[in-house]
């Protein structure tokens, strides 16, 4: 079962602040994940208890493209870095973990998205045909551009 590790970065035109309060708090990724606009039914539960930050998580279900899962903040350290815990349940079983790392860039903010996890059963298949990096990958940029939009006031 081979480990894998994706990533990808951008630097965006906004501070550390706005940027952050993007990603910490999951209501606000339906204006940004690259992933959000698979099923236009995407069935959606939140936290209340917190709603954002530490603790607070967010589960998805959705059509065959969307899946269903369930990611969960698991660290959070304010204009620096959130670290998620995903778990997805279908279209096949995985837990990876995920870190959004912001660091202050001559533009404003440059943006890190990482997911780290380790391929088995039906991922460690299909990663032989349609590597990790580069089925994840693509969504990583498609959303990283879509919080700079949503960041840059676009």
């Amino acid at each position: 079962m081979p480990d894998f590790e994706v990533s990808r970065d951008i630097s965006i035109a906004a501070s550390p602040t706005t940027v952050f309060g993007l990603i910490d708090d999951f209501h606000q990724w339906r204006h940004w994940s690259p992933w959000e606009d698979l099923d236009p039914a995407l069935r959606r539960d939140y936290s209340t208890e917190p709603a954002e930050g530490v603790g607070s998580w967010y589960e998805w279900s959705g059509n065959r493209k969307a899946g269903a899962g369930r990611m969960t903040i698991t660290a959070a350290t304010p204009d620096q870095s959130v670290d998620i815990e995903l778990d997805f349940i279908k279209p096949f079983t995985a837990t990876n973990r995920v870190r959004l790392l912001l660091a202050p860039d001559a533009t404003g903010t440059h943006v890190t998205w990482t997911m780290t996890g380790t391929t088995a059963g039906f991922m460690g298949v299909v990663s032989r045909v349609l590597p990790v990096d580069k089925l994840t990958g693509r969504g990583f940029e498609k959303g990283l551009r879509q919080l700079k939009d949503r960041a840059e006031g676009r």
